[in-house]
């Protein structure tokens, strides 16, 4: 099981693990605990190397496997040894544009939830830019117009965002803690992690997040288009 620093502190740039486990096969290895994010959510998973005995292994790829989290190496990176000390080291620049980005989101679903009632059908970002899709019939100009103006007005109170991880059943006692259609939460999960944009928006999530909404900077909706029916999608970009 690989403890999940970023869980409880976002703004962690590196840690020190102990190698759990190595998989050859796929050039692979856990460790105890990480500061990577994993992906998931529609917010990808970060960049970075592995300091080992004073070589630099370059991570490939991240993801999350059950309770493990596992680092891909470059195929050129020698692989270490189950009980080998690494240090884990992110790239900080794409990791905080992603945190921006991440809660410009809440901000946006906040908003439109408050506002319209519309859930969220939808959702992926990269670095400073990214993309929601909500349950509505209707999306014309002006109506991108007001929700920018709304989003930014929310960014502007420097509103603070904070995370807890609650038991599961503690955790469902909140009204519209999932703010997607479909609930993605794994049925056996037995503890959850909730972001809460005080005054705005409280909704279960896993990802990496700033402290305050004065951080994301200014929202600018930058297109909307028609996915469906009821489905419409409205794609957001912050300034660098």
């Amino acid at each position: 099981m690989t403890t999940l620093l970023y869980q409880t502190d976002s703004y962690l740039r590196s840690n020190q693990a102990v190698i759990t486990q190595v998989i050859p096969e796929e050039q692979a290895v856990i460790l105890d605990q990480t500061v990577f994010y994993p992906g998931g959510g529609g917010q990808p998973s970060d960049q970075g190397y592995l300091l080992w005995q004073n070589q630099q292994l370059n991570v490939q790829k991240v993801k999350k496997i059950g309770e493990d989290v596992l680092f891909h190496l470059t195929a050129d990176s020698q692989l270490p040894m189950v009980g080998d000390i690494v240090e884990c080291h992110i790239d900080w620049e794409r990791r905080y544009k992603l945190m921006r980005t991440h809660s410009a989101m809440h901000v946006l679903c906040g908003v439109i939830f408050r506002d319209y009632g519309a859930t969220v059908t939808g959702g992926d970002m990269d670095p400073l830019k990214g993309r929601m899709d909500f349950e509505f019939e209707t999306m014309h100009k002006d109506l991108v117009i007001a929700i920018e103006e709304a989003v930014n007005r929310e960014v502007e109170k420097s509103l603070p965002i904070r995370t807890a991880i609650l038991p599961r059943q503690e955790a469902f006692k909140i009204p519209d803690l999932i703010r997607t259609k479909i609930n993605l939460l794994p049925e056996g999960i037995q503890f959850v992690r909730v972001v809460e944009i005080v005054g705005l928006d409280l909704q279960a999530d896993g990802g990496t997040h700033v402290h305050n909404t004065s951080e994301i900077g200014r929202i600018r909706v930058v297109d909307h288009k028609s996915k469906g029916k009821i489905n419409k999608r409205v794609y957001i970009e912050l300034d660098a």
